[in-house]
């Protein structure tokens, strides 16, 4: 029974679902990027809400806020649907934005740090995390002369798989999945004295427990493991989205971090400070993360 669900799934419902993504990515393509911005926001924030993983955004709000009134909780989650919904609408523009152009809807802070890394003839580890629209902020390196090798999960959809790969295809840099194969990737990119790219907010079974919101969180303990190994810089980078689709990129100083010897702790500390600077982008912004996911246990 469960190969049967699995082939049907293969052949049925991820061609049909990937066909009706693509129609949505095509449509969005075809608008200016402030319609599709807009039009994706109103969508996500009128169909989201009666969504059953509503639910687990406000259950994750609540776990996060307790302070926090069921009104302001319910504000943030449809806060939360507008702007995945812009994100989705913005993504099909990617290839046509510059985030230096003074003219346009970016503000890029902290670039001087970009060029620390790029100029430095180390290797260099940005991390980021859900945030606003968050595909945006490898362009503030790439467009800069920074490659970034990015790390993020492949879509279990192999059509949707490969639209995600060409949406992505204008930064520079290799798209490395999670996985074995990955991680040999990973090492090779360190080595040659590249960088890598990695959103670290999302919950890792296999993780190490680590603190967030005042809850320990099954944290991936790989950029710490990485930047001790290979000791380069880390350095935390943001989209804050300010309005529509205008955006401030913000690139923050290197992680200020000196190794005990203890590589268990190490990795525990730097991964701690990680965290609260995860987190405190999050109470800035609460409305502009991805609350869908599954961070806390139960």
């Amino acid at each position: 029974m469960r190969g049967e669900r699995s082939l049907f799934k293969r052949l049925i419902t991820d061609p049909v679902v990937a066909i009706l993504v693509l129609i949505l990515y095509g449509l969005f393509r075809t608008m200016r990027l402030s319609i599709a911005s807009a039009l994706g926001g109103g969508i996500a924030k009128f169909i989201g809400p009666h969504l059953a993983i509503h639910q687990h955004a406000i259950e994750n709000l609540r776990l996060a806020f307790p302070e926090k009134s069921e009104s302001e909780v319910a504000t943030i989650a449809r806060g939360m649907w507008n702007n995945l919904g812009r994100f989705l609408g913005e993504c099909p523009h990617l290839g046509k934005m510059n985030v230096y152009d003074p003219g346009g809807s970016f503000e890029v802070i902290g670039a001087e740090y970009i060029d620390l890394l790029r100029d430095d003839g180390k290797p260099g580890i940005f991390f980021s995390g859900h945030l606003a629209n968050w595909e945006i902020v490898p362009l503030s390196a790439t467009q800069r002369g920074v490659p970034i090798d990015r790390i993020y999960r492949a879509a279990n959809n192999n059509l949707i798989e490969q639209l995600y790969q060409h949406g992505r295809s204008c930064i520079e840099g290799e798209m490395i999945p999670k996985g074995p194969k990955g991680a040999r990737q990973i090492l090779k990119s360190l080595k040659e004295g590249r960088h890598i790219g990695i959103l670290v907010d999302q919950k890792m079974n296999d993780g190490i427990p680590v603190p967030f919101f005042g809850r320990d969180a099954m944290t991936a303990p790989a950029l710490a493991e990485l930047a001790l190994r290979y000791n380069c810089p880390v350095v935390p980078a943001r989209a804050e989205r300010i309005k529509g689709p205008h955006f401030r990129i913000i690139i923050e100083p290197p992680l200020d971090f000196t190794p005990s010897g203890d590589r268990k702790a190490d990795v525990f500390i730097m991964m701690k400070m990680v965290n609260e600077k995860i987190e405190h982008w999050i109470r800035e912004t609460p409305e502009q993360w991805f609350w869908l996911h599954s961070r806390w246990p139960r």
